[in-house]
């Protein structure tokens, strides 16, 4: 295996030199021809990688990129950002505006600001389309493979790593992912204009890179992460970075840049741990932030990973104590309440539970969280049509959310239309990534003469671009 990496970084770094010997302008994608590569990524990635896709995980990862987007302007993709459950110390830009977040980079973070800098880091690269100035216009599939293949490098998945890159480099067709130190710098400066327009400090970006720069001196092991390979030299970037700090007139003018909040950042980052990380792992974190911490932020939220263990291991007065503790320094973060129902509900107290869900609601109807919490309560009480309408507010939001599609097909099983159900459970496997079984569902659905023409009619346009996008259409 180590050795197969090896020849696959060889021929990589082969690419490398015949690319820089090309003018990449002359090969770049049009932006319809991205956009399909992007669409056909997606759809090989759900089948490959186990994407953490909650309402308030996602919420949070794409209003976060949402106020980036706010601040950099019109873009030629509609960009989406994801979670993706790997321990790799990665960060994945796709063509299109895929943006991929790993759960081992994540958990290095400290700050939302942080985080900030890197999805910032991560739009320049797809902004200033260097993947796709890096791609033949006779070799999509190829890309599309290569692409593919960098993702299963990072996530040590063999037949995806190396089936489909070996299959596209033999038949002579490549492409390098590796960004130029000018590719690096373009973005970097980018994301720094970005963040200082943002106010915040883009002092986080150079914490990142010394990170980075741990990392790649002290990983044990030896191999080097994706993230390195395809963002190489942190030292370099570090020194331009730092070069862009001291010349900033904003470091010195008091109270420019904001102080940031963290609640949203700490919350999410331990709502993603407790998906990835081995949960002693997590508790020991927490007791030594608790006990030896100094930053009283750090250490409050260190109580709400408590919390979150706690529950899932059905302590629930203890995790609701560790709550109100949370919710003491945070009284005006009205999600802790959507938490803090949840938390009655396992716990059996659902009418109270219920009671919170239905204020939070009224205070904002458009958390996602919040409503897709509710609309799994009126489920389980039985209420289908205020589930049905609840879950379609989510779908407007969400429409790629595979839970959504399973709950829907509960609701009409239930009424016993049977066809609908089976529609509803073939986008629910479609968005799993179990493309087998979503032709079978969908298939019925489309000949099923009871299931809704609406229905019907995707259920066969779906089935349409499933073909197209195997045949690399």
């Amino acid at each position: 295996m180590k050795n197969n990496r090896i020849v696959l970084r060889f021929i990589a770094g082969l690419t490398l030199l015949a690319y820089t010997l090309l003018p990449l302008q002359a090969l770049a994608l049009t932006i319809g021809e991205e956009r399909k590569i992007g669409e056909q990524l997606l759809f090989s990635v759900r089948k490959e990688l186990p994407i953490l896709e909650d309402p308030d995980i996602s919420q949070y990862i794409n209003q976060l990129g949402k106020s980036v987007l706010d601040i950099a302007g019109p873009q030629y993709f509609e960009y989406r950002f994801f979670v993706v459950k790997s321990q790799q110390f990665n960060a994945f830009a796709a063509p299109a505006g895929l943006v991929f977040f790993y759960t081992g980079l994540i958990e290095t973070m400290r700050t939302e600001d942080e985080l900030l800098s890197v999805l910032a880091h991560e739009i320049g690269h797809v902004a200033s389309r260097h993947i796709s100035q890096r791609m033949d216009k006779g070799t999509k599939i190829s890309a599309i493979s290569l692409l593919l293949g960098v993702a299963g490098l990072a996530l040590g998945v063999p037949g995806l790593s190396q089936g489909l890159l070996m299959g596209s480099m033999a038949g002579g067709q490549a492409i390098n992912l590796q960004y130029s130190r000018e590719d690096e710098e373009q973005s970097d400066r980018i994301s720094f204009g970005w963040m200082q327009k943002m106010k915040r400090n883009p002092v986080a970006m150079e914490e990142m890179l010394k990170t980075m720069r741990r990392i790649s001196r002290y990983r044990v092991g030896g191999d080097t992460p994706q993230y390195l390979l395809t963002h190489p030299n942190p030292e370099a970037r570090m020194g331009y970075v730092a070069s862009l700090i001291e010349q900033d007139p904003q470091q010195k003018t008091k109270d420019f840049y904001l102080k940031t909040d963290n609640f949203a950042f700490l919350r999410f980052k331990y709502r993603v741990l407790m998906q990835s990380v081995d949960q002693e792992k997590i508790r020991v974190s927490c007791v030594n932030l608790l006990t030896t911490g100094t930053d009283k932020e750090q250490q409050t939220m260190a109580k709400y990973g408590l919390v979150l263990l706690e529950g899932e291991n059905r302590n629930f007065d203890q995790a609701l104590q560790y709550l109100d503790e949370v919710r003491a320094q945070y009284p005006t973060k009205d999600i802790l309440e959507i938490d803090r129902a949840v938390m009655l509900m396992e716990s059996g107290r659902v009418e109270e539970g219920r009671r919170l869900l239905e204020q939070a609601f009224k205070r904002n109807p458009n958390d996602m969280y919040g409503v897709y919490q509710l609309a799994k309560l009126e489920l389980m009480r039985g209420n289908g049509a205020k589930a049905e309408q609840l879950l379609q507010r989510v779908m407007t939001v969400m429409p790629e959310y595979p839970q959504l599609y399973y709950d829907m097909g509960q609701i009409e099983a239930d009424r016993g239309k049977e066809g609908s159900s089976i529609y509803y459970l073939g986008k629910y496997n479609l968005y799993l990534g179990r493309e087998k079984l979503a032709k079978q569902y969908l298939t019925r659905a489309s000949k099923d003469k009871s299931v809704p023409e609406k229905q019907r009619y995707d259920a066969k346009n779906i089935l349409d671009k499933l073909k197209d996008l195997e045949k690399g259409i």
